[in-house]
């Protein structure tokens, strides 16, 4: 006995090695470009300058043109490889979501990834994070296109491509899932159907790519013993939280004004104007070196406490130098990334978080060293501050404190983590930084047809499908026989059935285009005229999988087959079912709604709901009808009247005053009062009618 898997078993087996696949393929990519950027950052920017010390105002030409000659190189990459794509990375998935049916190419956010590495190796003040959540969707939607999968199943993919590649880049394979399954909303809501393969792939995607960089560290180390201590802790907390939620919106507020503002009013070439940026960014790495650190060596010299041991500094002097790596790295990226120049807003929304926490850490110290607060708790602040301003900026708050709590092992400072995230998001959340993101999935094109979708698959077929199929007929049946069995105003589908098995359907255009060859009509046979090469659902199938192939069968009808060898005919599955069991549902649906919110009466318009439905109503067709002789007709014969050209109809059969059928009709017999004609009518003419 052949064992065969449920069908929601089946697909979603299926959709969970799609998703395996796509997130090993995103792990290799991120793999590959952290080795580029590993060994670009020590051969370009990390030979003029120490991105992980306390220097300032240390004036190189190395440090003021590097960052300008890669944002030249991006620049004119992305203009003769990929011109016109726009976007940061998350934009350009979320787009893709939203508006673009899951369709996301995979030339530009692959170009884009490349000329990042050489942006951030140059000491450009940008991040890989989010040209990698754009590859790894890419990747997601290439797979879909190959294997031909509906837009439904592709947007699922693009999400879990974007999940493996923010869990390996940030090795953080829980937060990489639930941040894909969130950056699309503003709200905090997440696409619920791409969590789960989202997790598949995340974890694929940082599986292969620790292979290659090692299992074991988080990307920030020793901060896997903080902890969150007492209560009063919740006080500087708190203050975090407000100053990354205001640090975010001045990020936002940058970048925006860069992009919109200085760029797009300057009239430089788009492939000029990274190089511009990237000048003016290496003339802040000037001032403050440590803005073209996008590998967070300066961060982790904060909280490992070695940036603290190179000189005897005053804390008011590291206050000092925290707010302004904070306040310069926001300028830095915005010139990098508003300018055009290649890389993404993720890595450095984390940067500056960590900034942030670091300058409040100081300022404690400073203020009341040790005497109040433990001095764990400056560290703490530090991770935390990352988790605040990302949650802001990307408007994800839960997703900011799984990825930062497993970007630096610190799971013993949840509880902080939680106060600081929501409350910054709270604070910057109308200041985000992904313009492409839709309030919730209500504002979604990707979820209009929601709950038609879900409605049809709560159906199985076997539900719907009509078991009797009154026009059923043998191969060897006549033209006139099966007129017999044609009642008036219908648009008959014959079943040719022999031995339980369905050979073909005969349907109005077949009846039609034997009727325009003379003779034919008269020799002619069921298994003749009958469309043998037919698509067929199962009775256990969803309704949702089964109408897409009867869209594309060009028939009103689906056979539904057994799913064993035997393969028998076991019923129709028509359109009219379906927008009867629509329409039956919506119209309870509607009841229900008036009753819970009586409010709506007052807007209520008569079938609002049920035409949400319209998308499977039966589209008006010709219909065989027995119609009178006109007066016009009667003594003439069809030849002479020629009922195509006056009157727009197809005349199949004449039925005498006796019931017997003339099939084919005789085309030089006149015609009499008693007689009625059978014939197939245009829509137009049957509402006339």
């Amino acid at each position: 006995m052949q064992l065969r898997l449920p069908m929601p078993a089946a697909r979603w087996g299926r959709l969970f090695a799609f998703s395996a696949l796509v997130g090993a393929c995103a792990g290799l990519a991120a793999a590959g470009l952290e080795w580029g950027l590993h060994h670009g950052s020590e051969l370009l920017a990390g030979r003029f300058t120490h991105l992980g010390g306390s220097d300032v105002l240390q004036f190189r030409w190395g440090v003021l043109l590097l960052p300008a000659m890669g944002g030249l190189a991006s620049g004119l990459a992305i203009h003769f490889l990929c011109r016109g794509a726009t976007g940061h990375g998350t934009d350009l998935l979320t787009r893709a979501f939203h508006r673009d049916m899951g369709e996301l190419k995979l030339k530009a956010p692959l170009v884009k990834a490349a000329a990042s590495v050489g942006v951030i190796s140059c000491g450009g003040s940008a991040g890989p994070e989010g040209p990698i959540a754009a590859l790894g969707a890419a990747i997601g939607s290439s797979f879909g296109r190959l294997w031909g999968l509906t837009a439904r199943e592709r947007r699922i993919l693009l999400v879990a491509g974007c999940a493996a590649g923010v869990g390996a880049i940030f090795r953080c394979p829980l937060g990489g899932a639930l941040f894909a399954a969130g950056i699309l909303y503003s709200e905090p809501e997440f696409e619920a159907e791409s969590i789960v393969p989202g997790f598949v792939a995340s974890v694929m995607g940082y599986s292969v790519f620790m292979s290659f960089w090692g299992f074991g560290e988080p990307l920030i180390r020793q901060a896997e013993t903080l902890v969150f201590r007492s209560v009063a802790e919740l006080i500087p907390y708190a203050m975090l939280g407000l100053l990354c939620g205001l640090m975010a919106i001045f990020f936002s507020v940058c970048v925006r004004t860069v992009e919109h503002q200085l760029v797009g009013r300057s009239g430089l070439p788009r492939w000029l104007a990274p190089a511009f940026g990237g000048l003016a960014t290496g003339g802040l790495a000037c001032l403050l070196p440590q803005v073209m650190d996008g590998r967070y060596i300066f961060v982790q010299a904060a909280v490992d406490g070695s940036l603290f041991g190179e000189a005897a500094i005053n804390w008011w002097w590291w206050t000092g130098l925290f707010a302004a790596v904070a306040l310069v790295k926001c300028l830095a990226t915005a010139l990098t990334v508003g300018s055009g120049g290649s890389g993404g807003l993720l890595g450095p929304s984390v940067f500056i978080g960590g900034a942030v926490g670091a300058f409040l850490g100081a300022l404690i110290e400073a203020l009341v060293p040790g005497d109040v607060f433990p001095e764990p708790l400056r560290e703490s602040l530090i991770p935390v501050g990352m988790g605040g301003v990302l949650a802001a900026t990307m408007r994800t708050p839960l997703a900011a404190i799984v990825m930062v709590t497993e970007m630096t092992g610190s799971y013993g400072l949840i509880v902080p983590s939680m106060l600081v995230c929501v409350s910054s998001y709270v604070v910057g959340r109308r200041w985000g930084l992904n313009e492409e993101q839709v309030r919730t999935g209500a504002d979604s094109p990707a979820h209009a047809a929601d709950m038609l979708i879900h409605l049809l698959e709560s159906w199985r077929v076997d539900q719907l499908m009509e078991r009797d199929w009154p026009a059923t007929v043998k191969p060897n049946a006549s033209l006139g026989e099966m007129v017999r069995l044609i009642q008036a105003g219908t648009r008959p589908v014959f079943a040719v059935c022999a031995d339980g098995k369905l050979l073909g359907l005969v349907s109005v255009t077949d009846i039609r285009q034997i009727m325009e060859e003379p003779g034919l009509a008269e020799a002619v046979i069921a298994a003749d005229m009958m469309t043998s090469d037919l698509l067929t659902a199962f009775p256990d199938e969803d309704v949702y999988s089964a109408i897409s192939n009867l869209e594309m069968g060009h028939h009103d009808v689906l056979p539904v087959v057994s799913r064993d060898d035997s393969a028998n005919w076991l019923g129709m599955l028509t359109r009219e079912a379906i927008f009867d069991a629509l329409r039956r549902q919506t119209a309870a649906m509607h009841e229900h709604v008036l009753e819970e919110h009586v409010g709506l009466a007052v807007i209520e318009q008569e079938g609002k709901l049920q035409a949400l439905a319209m998308g499977v109503v039966p589209q008006p067709k010709e219909l065989i009808q027995r119609l009178f002789v006109p007066l016009d007709a009667i003594g003439k014969s069809l030849r002479e009247t020629d009922f195509r050209r006056e009157f727009g109809i197809q005349v199949i059969a004449i039925e005498n005053a006796d019931g017997a059928l003339q099939c084919p009709p005789d085309p030089d017999q006149p015609l009499q009062t008693s007689q009625r004609i059978v014939a197939i009518v245009p829509p137009e003419e049957t509402a006339e009618g």
